[in-house]
């Protein structure tokens, strides 16, 4: 079992490689060419600047039970397709039980975008200390999940 992040703006990057290291998980960043990152833990990818390029490769590399972060609802229903587990930097797990919906949302969102005058979108609010908390036990919960069915061997590629 090995936790892919989508890393591009990720705000939660140190809390999931706090919690892989204290569950011994190996973490790998993507990110793209236009963002830098740095990290004394994980392996960080780095992918060209195309549209989705970081997606494309995420979901290329990741397996059946590894652990998929990422805002992306497509991302996340190609992670499930792959039979990895896949959770968004609120917390909130993707499943195949809610994914369809998800998707459906984001395309009637997208569309009522298109067809309104109005483009000014107001944008996430703030971050707060409680939603860092909410996601810590949100992934910790994950990462023992996964690791209960992983099977033994954790021998990788």
């Amino acid at each position: 079992m090995q936790i892919f992040v989508d890393a591009d703006a990720c705000p939660v990057v140190s809390i999931v490689e706090a919690v892989a290291r204290k569950y011994g998980v190996a973490v790998t960043l993507l990110c793209d060419t236009n963002h830098v990152l740095y990290s004394d833990h994980s392996e960080i990818v780095v992918v060209g600047a195309g549209a989705d390029a970081v997606d494309y490769k995420l979901i290329s590399i990741c397996r059946k039970g590894d652990i998929v972060v990422s805002q992306d609802y497509g991302v996340a229903a190609m992670a499930l397709g792959k039979g990895a587990y896949a959770i968004h930097q609120s917390g909130k797990w993707y499943t195949d039980e809610n994914i369809d919906q998800m998707l459906m949302e984001r395309h009637l969102n997208k569309k009522a975008r298109r067809s309104s005058q109005k483009n000014h979108i107001k944008g996430p609010r703030k971050r707060t200390d409680a939603d860092d908390g909410r996601f810590s036990q949100s992934m910790e919960k994950m990462v023992l999940m996964a690791m209960k069915n992983c099977p033994v061997s954790t021998e990788r590629r």
